[in-house]
């Protein structure tokens, strides 16, 4: 082994070193660090938008990180001053309210029921009194809902602390990639070590997939809550505007979505007016989610990337499981840049004959070369 070997061994075996404690570093942020990408990318045309009115990039890109913020920070701070100001509501209904006379109203509603009724009278001929149980329960329930809250106050406040603190750090990147994004994606094609037109296939397949899956989870999303939002109105919801932009944000998320929001309606319902609006709350839903998510949302991502529907799935269901809420743009990326490897695999190295034409005419002029030098010899 000559030395110039040794130092490309060394080289590339400390790049690997120093690489591997380079993700060690970035390893706890990589979550946030992945949204400010993601975030970066779909904001990027308001970005160039607006920098065609105001001429320095780093005015712009602080707009529009204080606007995401602010986007951020408002509504959760008003949903939290209005949850606080509901539980403490609730809290002074409760104590108004003796234990005693709420526990007859509520065994009172039971018993007329048909089914309340005969769990009533099973109870009865056992010698136990249904307010007497009632209370029992109430009170199990209340003790474990304290534990609970004691055992685990300091995790939510942990868990409060650590989302406020990666969300700084998502702001952070983001305005970074904002002001400097276009920079960094040249670097990073400038140091891919392959033909520009490879270069090209794969970065431009990449785009293209966060593109679509981005513009058909928008779509969905919208009409999701479009949809329900028209069936809370005929249902006679309140606040059902507000309720149906919280389903719209809802069906962006990739655990639970449009359910959030819809199955608490769907309870309302069957308090207030009965089961039939209820059952019809549900209906609606489950149609509109069976339309819009296996019709819409499959060509409205497909759209552009000529990806099977099939893999597109498997990419998505994939993603969420290997990488989780990041993994529905994840997955599908990792699909379309591995199918974009192989068309520069199957260009390169199975169909392009061009180097084959180049080996056989030198081929040609070795024989030729060995037949003349038999003939002087021979």
């Amino acid at each position: 082994m000559n030395r110039e070997r040794i130092i490309i061994v060394f080289f590339f075996g400390f790049l690997a070193l120093i690489t591997y404690e380079l993700y060690a570093l970035f390893e706890p942020f990589l979550t946030p660090i992945a949204w400010a990408i993601l975030l970066a990318f779909l904001v990027h045309p308001a970005l160039t938008a607006l920098n065609a009115v105001i001429r320095n990039r780093t005015i712009c890109a602080a707009i529009l990180t204080l606007v995401i913020a602010l986007g951020v920070v408002l509504p959760a701070t008003w949903l939290s001053a209005r949850l606080l100001h509901e539980v403490q509501a609730l809290y002074g209904e409760i104590s108004a309210v003796s234990p005693n006379s709420g526990f007859h109203s509520a065994s009172d509603w039971i018993r007329r029921t048909h089914l309340g009724a005969k769990g009533a009278r099973l109870l009865e001929r056992h010698g136990v009194k249904l307010e007497d149980e009632m209370r029992t329960v109430a009170l199990r329930a209340a003790k474990a809902m304290s534990d609970y809250a004691v055992v685990h106050g300091g995790t939510v406040a942990s868990n409060i602390a650590s989302f406020v603190f990666h969300f700084a750090i998502a702001l952070l990147t983001f305005f970074y990639l904002l002001r400097d994004g276009e920079t960094y994606y040249e670097g990073l094609r400038e140091l891919t070590p392959l033909h520009e037109e490879d270069k090209t296939a794969i970065f431009d397949t990449l785009r293209l997939i966060l593109s679509s899956v981005m513009r058909g989870l928008m779509l969905t999303a919208l009409l999701d809550g479009i949809s329900l939002g028209v069936a809370y109105l005929i249902l006679g919801v309140p606040y059902w505007a507000l309720l149906a932009l919280a389903t719209a944000a809802a069906g962006l998320l990739p655990m639970g979505g449009t359910a959030l929001v819809w199955l608490p309606v769907s309870v309302y319902l069957a308090v207030q007016t009965g089961w039939g609006t209820a059952i019809a709350m549900v209906a609606w839903a489950g149609i509109t989610l069976t339309i819009v998510d296996n019709f819409v949302k499959p060509v409205a991502m497909r759209h552009g990337t000529n990806l099977p529907t099939l893999v597109l799935f498997f990419g998505l269901a994939g993603g969420i499981a290997a990488y989780g809420p990041i993994g529905i743009f994840a997955g599908p990326a990792v699909v379309a840049v591995f199918a974009a490897l192989l068309q520069v695999y199957r260009r390169t190295y199975i169909t392009d004959p061009t180097p084959t034409t180049q080996a056989a005419p030198a081929q040609l002029d070795v024989r030729n070369r060995r037949r003349g030098l038999k003939k002087r010899h021979g």
